[in-house]
């Protein structure tokens, strides 16, 4: 016991600043995913059949490719086709885009959820389309997949190891740690304190979005 608290008192820099790495990748990320996860269920729901398989590409594109092979095309592949673009841009967006497309799948089971007649009368009462969405869809949906949200976020900060351990490098929480390991050669007591910090994300995560759902869930 007392080696894993000298593992973690001797190198408090390395693991205290790969959680505030993971931290900045995984609140990057998350704006992505909410901001573009929004607009692609938009799409999915769109009248335009166009537009609902232009959202429709855009969730299998990119759930169905793996994360690590999303890092290395968006930084070594791109950066191989003449585009100048750095590790955080590159992990920060790689993440954010490929959570999109759950964020977008659960949204639009959220829109689903509202009824139609809510919607019909909107747009009876001269609402446009866009502007039933934004003021009276999605807010109910977004109340309504609280919980969902909450599992792909605690997803989204594990996923972020893969990050670390890319072709990226970001030195995040994993990351660090393996550092820590191979300076010390203490390795079940360098993954404990990865996995704890990795623990504090996903519970600090779990009543924050616990939270919100008493607050905001709609009851039905």
């Amino acid at each position: 016991m007392s080696a894993l608290f000298d593992v973690l008192t001797e190198n408090i820099d390395e693991f205290g600043g790969g959680l505030w790495v993971t931290l900045r990748l995984v609140g990057g990320a998350f704006v992505i995913a909410i901001v573009v996860g929004t607009f692609v269920a938009a799409l999915r729901i769109a009248p335009s059949a166009w537009l609902r398989r232009l959202g429709g590409i855009y969730v299998e594109t990119f759930r169905n490719i793996p994360l690590l092979v999303l890092l290395t095309l968006s930084y070594a592949g791109l950066r191989r086709a003449g585009v100048e673009i750095g590790t955080w841009t590159a992990g920060i967006a790689s993440l954010g885009l490929y959570t999109a497309a759950y964020v977008a799948e659960v949204l639009r089971s959220g829109v689903f959820a509202v009824s139609k007649g809510q919607i019909e009368a909107s747009l009876s009462l001269g609402f446009s389309y866009a502007q039933t969405l934004r003021r009276i869809v999605l807010p109910q949906a977004f109340r309504t997949v609280i919980p969902p949200l909450g599992s792909i976020t605690i997803a989204m900060i594990k996923n972020s190891a893969i990050v670390g351990a890319s072709i990226i490098a970001l030195g995040d929480l994993l990351k660090n740690a393996r550092i820590v390991q191979s300076d010390t050669f203490k390795t079940e007591e360098s993954f404990i304190w990865a996995a704890a910090g990795y623990l504090v994300l996903t519970v600090a995560a779990t009543i924050a979005f616990r939270f919100l759902e008493r607050r905001l869930a709609i009851s039905r």
